[in-house]
């Protein structure tokens, strides 16, 4: 009976004081106070806006070319010779006159051509005289003697065609020989530059003979591609071609030279006549005068052939459009308006020019409207928002809800935090 009483013991025990524990758990939850359940109050976020309003725009199209020569030619023999000289300013970079020699051949065979001809002409000249004196006297004798009309014959009419044949031919052989003479010296018609040299001092060179590329200098142009929307800005027809009523759209170009910007003005004088098959652009070509010259003074730096540039095209001009800054724009069209009752409200804007620094609208916004610059994260309409100027001071009152966070340190980091990158954007 002790054993029987003793396993009870032992079993029942644990059991008897879990159930002890449990029943002491559920009075002390019953006798404890009840948590009051706090009002949750939504903290408007801060942003940085600008106000939107109406003004002249005149809008441009940035892109880039390369510089290329408006002229340029290979430079070529039209005779064959030994090269005897070259000219020093004949060599890679060279700059050289109009009309300066810049290459001479061997020219002996061709001044005893001249020679020859000279002597040819001579004879042909005396033959002349002589067949003339004859005719003379054949018409003086049949004038004496003969009777009725003389043939042509009688009077030597033929042989003094002949005669004056013989004297053209070899005044043009003579001609011959001396233009030949003259391209023994082999010069550019313009002034410019050695882009490469070909040939060199006694090379035995043919008719057709490259010797060298040279360019103008007086003037260079830049090929710009434009898509169809950048050729609607520009207002450009696709066969524009500038001319005195109409002398051309101007043109900003600059590049990196040397570690410095450097800045050239030109004008859009025409269009390509076909569209780009494979980019489906049209390209416009820019003109700039004296690149080498008068320009390079102005920039501090010439415009050189194969320079790499960025063109600003000025366009049309719009009388009533809103600009904002690039950060006001969301996405491809969107913009965000702080409204006067403190909520957010996203807007979609009709866009029709955008750079690294501003955005042209003309429509989606009205002027007043308090556009939102800032970042803002998890942006929905209905938002609460606090619309702050470009100093960080509010634009409106703070609503009364919000009187127990004036003090709070998060609110002061938020604006902080929202000033730092606005002023990174």
């Amino acid at each position: 009976m002790s054993k029987f009483v003793g396993r009870i013991l032992i079993l029942g025990l644990p059991v008897a004081v879990l159930f002890a524990f449990i029943f002491i758990y559920i009075v002390l939850a019953a006798a404890a106070p009840q948590a009051e359940r706090a009002e949750i109050v939504a903290r408007p976020s801060a942003v940085f806006v600008t106000e939107a309003a109406r003004s002249p725009v005149q809008l441009s199209v940035t892109t880039q070319g390369e510089v290329t020569p408006l002229t340029e030619i290979d430079l070529t023999a039209q005779v064959s010779g030994r090269i005897t000289y070259v000219n020093p300013n004949f060599v890679d970079g060279g700059f050289f006159e109009a009309g300066e020699v810049l290459v001479r051949l061997e020219d002996a065979d061709y001044r005893l051509a001249v020679t020859r001809a000279e002597a040819l002409v001579a004879q042909s000249r005396q033959a002349l005289v002589r067949e003339q004196a004859e005719a003379e006297l054949a018409r003086e004798e049949w004038a004496s003697l003969g009777e009725g009309e003389a043939s042509a014959l009688t009077l030597r009419e033929p042989q003094m065609a002949e005669a004056r044949a013989q004297l053209a031919s070899a005044q043009a052989t003579l001609d011959e020989a001396r233009l030949n003479l003259s391209r023994t010296r082999i010069t550019a018609p313009f002034e410019g530059r050695v882009r490469a040299k070909s040939a060199d001092l006694g090379q035995y060179v043919g008719p057709g003979a490259r010797l060298g590329r040279v360019f103008a200098t007086n003037r260079v142009q830049v090929r710009l591609p434009l898509t169809n929307a950048e050729l609607a800005t520009l207002n450009l027809p696709l066969a524009f071609q500038a001319n005195e009523s109409n002398p051309g759209r101007p043109a900003h170009l600059s590049a990196n030279v040397a570690g410095q910007v450097r800045n050239w003005e030109g004008l859009l004088v025409r269009s390509e006549s076909a569209i780009d098959p494979q980019t489906r652009t049209m390209s416009a070509i820019i003109e700039i005068e004296d690149p080498y010259g008068e320009a390079a003074e102005t920039a501090g730096a010439p415009l050189a052939v194969g320079l790499f540039v960025t063109a600003r095209i000025d366009g049309r001009e719009l009388d009533n459009a809103i600009v904002l800054p690039r950060s006001a724009l969301r996405g491809a069209d969107q913009v965000f308006v702080a409204q006067l009752d403190g909520t957010l409200a996203i807007h979609r804007v009709t866009v029709i020019d955008t750079s690294a620094e501003r955005v042209v609208v003309t429509a989606g916004v009205e002027p007043g409207d308090r556009i939102v610059t800032s970042p803002l994260r998890g942006a929905a309409n209905g938002m609460l928002v606090r619309a702050l100027d470009a100093n960080g001071d509010p634009l409106d009152p703070e609503p009364e809800a919000e009187d127990e966070f004036e003090d709070e340190p998060a609110t002061d980091a938020m604006v902080e935090q929202t000033a730092t990158a606005s002023r990174a954007n």
